[in-house]
């Protein structure tokens, strides 16, 4: 009986709203007699720890984790009802004031969306609930916007404000591979082949690959490890006793410091390292395809993203193709 209930409730859930699925699924129950006392088995905080237990099984980092949590939080300490009662017009009003409260962009406010729609489709696909209610509610948005890169002249304006061979070697390592903040902290001395410029990282989903780096990070690289003093198996360390491996929020504030050092007129941040690397590789010729396998992309569409075209090149190749 509850297997005819369960096949009715799907072929209305293209027609029918999530609350008004949860009425029909009460009234079906009632009416044949197979309503279960326990109508909702886990409260909705009990639903987000499950959900968060799942994504850290499929790898998510902690600080996605964290991401995911509090987002999630946030929107039940508003929208209290039981998330199986939620609908589409709670998510709408819920996101709208949500941008009017705390005046963020529309970036942010998509980013909300994607981390509830992932919540809630997560609960659809466990039968959780019958229909994510935030399936209606469409990518917002934003508008495209031209992100910075580093220039050679600014690398080297930020080689020349480096006063330890700790920095030199972050940012060359970062410059020439492209390698996350996250990567660039959990590596190991071991991680590190200088005989073939390459070193193992670990990506999203604890996923690993191999990145390559030039023969400036190599000199500059065994030059900082010649002159260390510790016994940490962390490629970087802080630079004051007890050293202790380098953590992201380091990194940040870090180079920071250096841009402010170098009067660059933008701002430093380990992730344009990233960006301009890939832009300089796909400027240089190399193919999208093997650009996406050194970032450590899963979509192509990300590299495309990543990578900021330099239009003097496209000028070059459209009068070099077409004429």
């Amino acid at each position: 009986m509850q297997q005819l209930i369960n096949d009715i409730l799907h072929d209305m859930s293209e027609v029918l709203s999530a609350k008004e699925l949860y009425t029909l699924q009460i009234v079906l129950q009632k009416n044949l007699n197979t309503q279960n006392n326990q109508t909702y088995p886990y409260t909705n905080i009990e639903y987000m720890d499950m959900f968060i237990s799942a994504k850290r099984i499929e790898g998510c980092s902690e600080r996605t984790l964290a991401y995911y949590k509090a987002t999630i939080e946030h929107m039940l300490s508003i929208i209290v009802t039981p998330l199986r009662q939620v609908n589409t017009d709670d998510l709408r009003t819920y996101l709208a004031e949500y941008q009017l409260r705390n005046n963020c962009s529309k970036t942010t406010v998509d980013n909300i969306r994607r981390n509830l729609s992932s919540f809630f489709s997560w609960l659809e696909a466990e039968d959780y609930i019958i229909k994510s209610p935030i399936r209606r509610i469409h990518k917002i948005r934003t508008g495209s916007k031209v992100k910075e890169t580093f220039s050679e002249e600014c690398i080297e304006k930020l080689r020349d404000s480096c006063l330890h061979i700790r920095d030199l070697a972050m940012i060359d390592l970062l410059y020439s591979t492209g390698i996350r903040v996250g990567e660039l902290v959990n590596l190991n001395i071991n991680d590190i082949n200088f005989e073939e410029r390459e070193c193992i990282v670990y990506g999203k989903g604890n996923k690993q690959r191999k990145v390559y780096f030039d023969a400036k990070t190599k000199v500059h690289l065994k030059r900082y490890l010649e002159q260390r003093k510790d016994y940490s198996e962390a490629l970087f360390v802080t630079l004051d006793s007890p050293f202790k491996r380098l953590k992201i929020s380091g990194v940040e504030i870090r180079l920071r410091k250096l841009g402010r050092l170098a009067s660059l007129d933008q701002r430093v941040h380990p992730h344009k390292f990233r960006r301009s690397m890939a832009t300089r590789a796909i400027d240089k010729g190399m193919p999208i395809e093997q650009v996406q396998k050194l970032l450590g992309h899963q979509q192509i569409d990300t590299t495309m993203h990543y990578a900021m075209v330099n239009q003097s090149n496209v000028k070059i190749s459209h009068r070099k193709f077409i004429g």
